[in-house]
């Protein structure tokens, strides 16, 4: 579900809503109101009318994330500007995507700034920057407005005060990045980094808000994820621990006064009690945690061990159960009847299934966790359940079914043990992550794909009966639906072995390590962080454009070879552990009209905002955003995503001038066809 899930259609269908630059807030000015003498401190007042439905972020407070206000003067030796400026109207809040309190003000606010007249005429103007939010579901864009003080009678002083002339300014994290020549900056403010600085970094025109923005695109699209977590509820109903319980608890409601409505609320529990799982990660994750959950060494390690455990208990090394005291206490409510019997039924079932559960169910939760939706979780768990609630009510009121059911047997355990081979796969992925990211060049696509191609060749020979385990029982013939699954499982097996010699497996692009780390395609790639790409030599431990392509891997870099070939950049901002940023250059890029339009027309800067390459010390920078060091090429390129383009997501593409200003809005993951429009406006409005 790529190019027609439903948040893309969603995003299509909205697109027009995007066409032209909001602003709700207009702002008046105020100066003062009696006579001024040189030297004398006066109080100017900015004043915000905010439409209906929306609010104003404040100038201060303790959640980091969203655009404070920040008003800018322009240097003058005229006047001063005395302490910190005072926000009036405001009232604080909890933010649950900032995870922290914030500041906000609806219908009216204001701010105060204390001035110290130097001279007399005094010309106080500049800017002023913000975002703006609705009320309702949360949609930001940003505000920015010039601002110019009325004019205000200033006599003159015996003795007027000397003054360098440096303007001092309030100043806050924010969007905005390296400020332009005419706005003085504050003393204390950190230092950017120099040669980011050095480029004109024009602010987006229709800027995407952070809060919106995930911190990269989830591996699949909610729907499909949905999907995969109702498919994994049904699945665990056919594991030895829950399947064979069935007619006993069935039978149990047939037997019972009011048994279907008892049977509706057992399977209700059911989704109640996996529902609460699903809320605590949420709660323990939430939005912000994705960037660190995809690309820091740490998460992915537990996970990889994780995964791999889960396998190894699917195969009968083990069992992940309960302390058995837990178990009987559970056990014994369950005895009491009535509703809250009837709830800790449901409790039993989900602790006793647990060792066969919990390794899908955590499966799932952990690719939730990797998502942008502080709700994923949840949702996936719902869906997890409801094949049980749907089971077991359904079989309540249709005993009869029940006998058409296939009875317990050695299959069942053949249903755990190609579950405990499919985790071994995705376990994979996760070392991957770890892998790309720090460049380690250990797991690279050819071993990943004949890890892989063994994983799912053992599948298909077990499921012929071919293989067998301990607890199994021989296959005496082969049946229709052993026949299908190996058959497709094979298929895939087929599939997967050109991709050893350099395919591109277009339908696993966001799983496979991307081809550039294959060793013959690094013997024709292309590509340097250094010099230009047509005369590069190939470097395992530098990251590599697709498909013969020719660019740069620095920003600064990008913009000194557009501005010499007179050509805009194109700005690719990828991670390793992208999966739909390897999607689009798997199935986006190679498109004739798509790929001959990025070779001839486009200078490409590909910044991976995951390298974990240490920065030369003279390249460490402390960030105007959130006033934190940057230490590594991963956080420079990040930084300058969300300082100049205010977004955090990958992929996230944007064509600019030479001198840094953007030709037209940016876009994300696409189809082929918007792609083109995207790069065809870009260049036209290049050449005007």
């Amino acid at each position: 579900m790529r190019q027609i899930s439903v948040l893309y259609m969603l995003l299509i269908a909205f697109s027009p809503l995007f066409a032209q630059i909001q602003n709700h807030a207009q702002w008046s000015f105020e100066g003062p109101k009696k006579e001024v003498k040189v030297g004398e401190v006066v109080e100017v007042k900015f004043t915000a009318t905010i439409d209906n439905g929306w609010y104003l972020y404040s100038s201060e407070f303790p959640a980091e994330g969203p655009t404070k206000t920040e008003i800018k003067f322009k240097k003058n030796p005229t006047f001063e500007v005395v302490g910190k400026i005072k926000p009036v109207g405001f009232h604080e809040k909890y933010d649950e995507i900032w995870e922290g309190n914030v500041s906000i003000a609806e219908d009216k606010a204001s701010f105060v700034q204390k001035i110290k007249i130097l001279k007399e005429n005094p010309i106080l103007e500049g800017t002023i920057e913000g975002q703006t939010c609705t009320v309702k579901d949360g949609q930001c864009v940003l505000t920015n407005a010039d601002f110019k003080i009325p004019a205000f009678k200033v006599i003159a002083a015996t003795a007027p005060e000397k003054t360098d002339g440096v303007v001092a300014e309030t100043k806050t994290p924010s969007a905005a990045v390296a400020d332009q020549p005419e706005v003085a900056t504050s003393k204390e403010e950190p230092t950017a980094n120099a040669e980011v600085a050095a480029a004109p970094l024009s602010p987006a025109p229709e800027p995407s808000n952070l809060a919106d923005a995930p911190v990269e695109d989830p591996e699949e699209s909610l729907w499909s994820f949905l999907l995969a977590c109702f498919l994994g509820g049904l699945a665990s109903i056919f594991m030895p621990c829950i399947y064979p319980i069935m007619p006993m608890t069935v039978s149990y409601f047939t037997k019972q006064e009011h048994g279907t409505s008892k049977a509706l609320l057992y399977g209700l529990s059911i989704v109640a009690i996996f529902t609460l799982l699903g809320f605590l990660v949420s709660r323990v994750g939430g939005a912000q945690a994705a960037n660190f959950i995809s690309t820091h060494w740490l998460p992915n390690a537990i996970f990889f061990v994780v995964f791999v455990l889960f396998g190894l208990s699917f195969l009968g090394l083990f069992e992940i159960v309960l302390p058995n005291s837990f178990v009987n206490s559970v056990d014994k409510q369950a005895d009491k009847g009535g509703l809250i019997g009837i709830f800790f039924m449901a409790l039993t079932l989900v602790v006793v299934s647990f060792s066969c559960t919990a390794p899908i169910a955590g499966t799932l939760l952990i690719l939730a966790s990797k998502g942008n939706e502080v709700m994923r979780p949840v949702l996936g768990m719902i869906f997890f359940s409801l094949p049980f609630a749907v089971v077991f009510t359904g079989l309540a009121m249709f005993p009869k079914f029940l006998k058409s059911l296939p009875k317990s047997g050695g299959w069942l355990n053949e249903f755990k043990v190609v579950f405990g081979l499919l985790e071994f796969a995705l376990a994979l992925k996760f070392l991957s992550n770890i892998d790309l990211a720090y460049r380690w060049n250990v797991l690279d696509r050819e071993i990943f794909l004949a890890l892989w191609i063994v994983l799912f060749t053992l599948i298909g020979f077990y499921v012929l009966g071919k293989l067998r385990m301990d607890k199994d029982t021989p296959v005496k013939g082969i049946t229709i639906p052993r026949l299908l699954i190996s058959s497709a499982t094979f298929a895939f097996v087929v599939y997967m072995i050109p991709g050893m010699f350099g395919a591109p497996l277009r339908a696993l692009s966001g799983w496979l390590p991307p081809e550039q780390t294959q060793d013959f395609y690094l013997t024709n790639a292309v590509g340097s962080s250094t010099t230009s790409s047509s005369s590069a030599i190939t470097d395992r431990n530098k990251p590599h454009l697709p498909h013969g392509l020719e660019g740069y891997f620095e920003y600064e870099q990008a913009l000194a070879q557009a501005k010499a070939a007179g050509k805009p950049v194109f700005i690719d901002f990828t991670g390793f552990n992208c999966a739909n940023c390897r999607k689009m250059e798997a199935n986006v890029w190679p498109q004739p009209e798509v790929l001959t339009r990025l070779k001839n027309d486009f200078v490409i800067a590909s910044l991976y905002v995951d390298d974990k390459t240490e920065l030369p010390d003279t390249k460490k920078f402390v960030s105007t955003y959130d006033q934190k060091q940057k230490t590594t090429i991963g956080e420079k390129n990040a930084d300058l995503q969300i300082t100049k383009f205010n977004n955090n997501a990958q992929p996230f593409y944007c064509l600019i001038t030479p001198e840094g200003e953007l030709l037209t809005q940016p876009v994300g993951y696409t189809s082929a066809e918007e792609f083109t429009r995207f790069l065809d406006e870009g260049l036209a409005k290049f050449k005007r």
